[in-house]
């Protein structure tokens, strides 16, 4: 059974085993250093689709099923999906899963919503609720740029600041069992607000979050960097890493050279044009599904926290002048079973 230790993290006692994973990218991503460790790459954006909004929603019904392929899985064998996207009233997830049939757990955590929805599934499956689940986001440049900004046809000039809202989608299909990586624990997130007011330089509006959450964790597990192989954040690019180390500095903890941040390892941020680094849902998700889960599987890696960050603003907030408050949710994944 699940066990709460210290204040905000949630032990599973039972394993709980990442059985099939998946990762869809789009032109940008073909471009990147990771390009060769996608499941699947569309140099066409539009995925086919008549709308920037339906080709997100196709590439989550593709990433779904490719990560139940992989699993060895149907849908019809998950008792829930737990899925979300950037997208108002997360159209990307209603309209991309709602022909699979599988019960729908809605979420909204902005960018951490990977690891919101890895750590809901993962506890539904401790508590004997299911048996197995699937873990989904997605985030398209051109639908979150017409939502959170401006349509292409504007052209608007990018902040030094900003981040490139990432055109990827990442599954995971978890149940129990004695296949590594296993879910081993979960700390949910307290909502953050330094006060950053501009929509252009969400690493900053993020990144006390990822302070928060990761203190946290040390705190509640009694354990520090040195424990871990990675301590992945996502996505608080260039900006957001450099005030994330700074936060945790002033209150005496060092991350020790084992941090990377997924809006930095999904670009190349010499060669391509994304300013501060990546961002969005799929950003994360695809970084997780697509480089280090399989090193997991592997044995390159045997203990990550997978810190996904978000922020929690909308395009009304923004306009009416508020600050963008901050999320981030924590997930250890391990190769070793809970004994």
């Amino acid at each position: 059974m699940a066990t709460k230790i210290g204040s905000r993290t949630v032990q599973l006692d039972t394993p709980i085993s990442v059985l099939g994973y998946a990762a869809i990218g789009s032109k940008m991503e073909s471009q990147g250093p990771l390009a060769q460790k996608f499941d699947l790459l569309n140099e066409d954006s539009t995925f086919g689709e008549s709308s920037w909004e339906k080709a997100e929603s196709r590439m989550q019904t593709d990433v779904v099923h490719k990560a139940l392929d992989k699993a060895g899985v149907s849908a019809q064998d998950c008792d829930y999906i737990f899925a979300g996207d950037l997208l108002n009233q997360c159209i990307s997830s209603t309209y991309g899963l709602r022909d699979l049939g599988v019960p729908f757990v809605g979420l909204y955590g902005a960018c951490s919503t990977m690891a919101e929805s890895l750590g809901v599934c993962s506890i539904f499956l401790e508590s004997g609720a299911a048996q197995k689940g699937i873990a989904v986001t997605s985030s398209h440049f051109c639908s979150a740029e017409r939502q959170f900004r401006f349509p292409l046809e504007y052209g608007g000039q990018r902040t030094p600041t900003s981040q490139w809202t990432a055109t990827a989608a990442g599954a995971a299909v978890l149940g129990k069992g004695s296949l590594p990586p296993y879910v081993r624990k979960v700390t949910i997130g307290r909502i953050q607000d330094l006060g950053i007011k501009d929509a252009n330089n969400m690493g900053a509006a993020m990144a006390p979050a990822a302070a928060d959450t990761i203190k946290t964790y040390f705190e509640d597990t009694c354990t520090n960097a040195d424990n871990y192989d990675l301590i992945l954040t996502g996505d608080l690019g260039k900006v957001g890493s450099t005030l994330l180390y700074d936060l945790l500095e002033q209150q005496g903890i060092s991350l020790n050279s084992k941090h990377h941040d997924c809006g930095l390892l999904i670009y190349d941020l010499e060669q391509q044009d994304v300013h501060a680094g990546g961002s969005g849902c799929g950003c994360s998700a695809s970084v997780l599904c697509a480089d280090i889960l399989p090193k997991m599987r592997q044995g390159q890696l045997k203990d990550v926290l997978f810190v996904a960050t978000g922020a929690l603003m909308s395009t009304t907030s923004v306009q009416q002048g508020e600050s963008i408050p901050g999320i981030a949710h924590l997930v250890h994944l391990s190769t070793t079973m809970p004994s």
